[in-house]
């Protein structure tokens, strides 16, 4: 019954043409004047189906065009839940984020980014899967809906990492069944080996103290005054998919945010993007330029890195590219004495 309905409305828009094309072959078999042979007779019969063809051309365009304006639809709704844009602030932390899919028309890809105020503190992740389509934004879902429950779930950094890797097995071995259903229901020996999903999962505290876990992502850029440096914070973990994790997996201090500073974390595809010339995109260079004049919001600064690797590959990309600015708006407070660890390290007054 379904299937059926479904045709109906797949024929409705040629409803109307196909009735005129009726009328016209009625009118060419029993009027008078299409039966006569003179030059007003062709040019008559010649606008009837005219006529015909045109609204037949229009039926067919109609249809495709109404399913494609609802296919935009629902890709624009898929961005809103799966790559929802972060708050504007968030404890303390002004964000933006921006993503630019390497698909023709599409709305999402492979990247993936969200930030979370949790009891542990801001836990932020930002990703990248391997490969573009359906299957990247399937794995791109569950790391994300992963990280949304362990983020408040999980006291440990590390804890919240296993979870992500965790889902991700999971999507794998469910989608290698699918796709190889010989396997008699059980999980195949490597599931998608291919498939993997590079992480950098990152907690800043209230001190400003930044804790990260990197699998096999870039690292950040802090952004202090109108510079732009590059955080080392030594060798990264393999990515996710790849390898298993530690037994446990530990963050470090990667740097620390004072009042006013910032981090622009990033995607491969930002400093892999090459113009005609085969140029990689300099993408310090990028964040030093929008930095200059007066203190540029995170979402100016997005849009100038935007604008700039746009214009430097011509619009088109060869990869998916999602940027995210992080900065420290909270005030300096300054240091109480009532603090225990300040009254450990507070000399004693002496005896009068």
């Amino acid at each position: 019954m379904l299937r059926t309905h479904s045709w109906l409305r797949r024929l409705a828009p040629l409803a109307l043409p196909s009735l005129w094309g009726a009328v016209a072959v009625l009118w060419k078999l029993t009027c008078p004047i299409a039966q006569q042979e003179g030059t007003a007779a062709r040019i008559a019969t010649s606008a009837v189906f005219f006529t015909v063809g045109t609204g037949l051309a229009l039926g067919m365009r109609c249809g495709p065009a109404k399913e494609l304006k609802q296919v935009k639809a629902v890709a624009r709704a898929t961005q809103q839940v799966l790559l929802r844009p972060p708050p504007p602030r968030l404890d303390g932390l002004s964000l933006a984020a921006a993503q630019l899919s390497a698909a023709r028309g599409a709305a999402v890809g492979g990247d993936l980014y969200e930030a979370v105020a949790t009891p542990h503190g801001v836990r932020i992740v930002i990703g990248d899967v391997r490969g573009h389509g359906l299957p990247a934004l399937a794995a791109a879902a569950a790391v994300l809906g992963s990280f949304r429950e362990a983020a408040h779930d999980e006291p440990a950094l590390g804890d919240v990492l296993r979870r992500l890797e965790r889902a991700l097995g999971r999507h794998l071995r469910e989608r290698a069944r699918d796709e190889h259903p010989a396997a008699g229901g059980g999980d195949p020996a490597h599931p998608a080996a291919e498939e993997f999903v590079t992480v950098l999962l990152l907690e800043v505290r209230a001190d400003g103290a930044v804790l990260a876990l990197n699998c096999g992502h870039p690292w950040p850029y802090r952004l202090a005054g109108t510079r732009a440096e590059p955080v080392a914070a030594g060798e990264p973990l393999p990515p996710l998919g790849v390898l298993p994790l530690p037994a446990e997996p530990a963050p470090h201090r990667c740097t620390t945010l004072l009042p006013g500073e910032a981090l622009f974390l990033h995607t491969d595809g930002a400093e892999d993007a090459r113009d005609t010339s085969g140029r990689f995109f300099r993408l310090q260079d990028a964040l030093d330029r929008a930095l200059l004049g007066t203190p540029v919001p995170p979402e100016a600064l997005i849009h100038r890195v935007h604008s700039a690797l746009l214009r430097h590959t011509g619009g088109r990309l060869t990869d998916d590219v999602a940027l995210m600015v992080v900065r420290n708006d909270r005030s300096r407070v300054p240091a109480q004495p009532a603090d225990p660890e300040l009254r450990r390290t507070r000399p004693s007054p002496s005896p009068r």
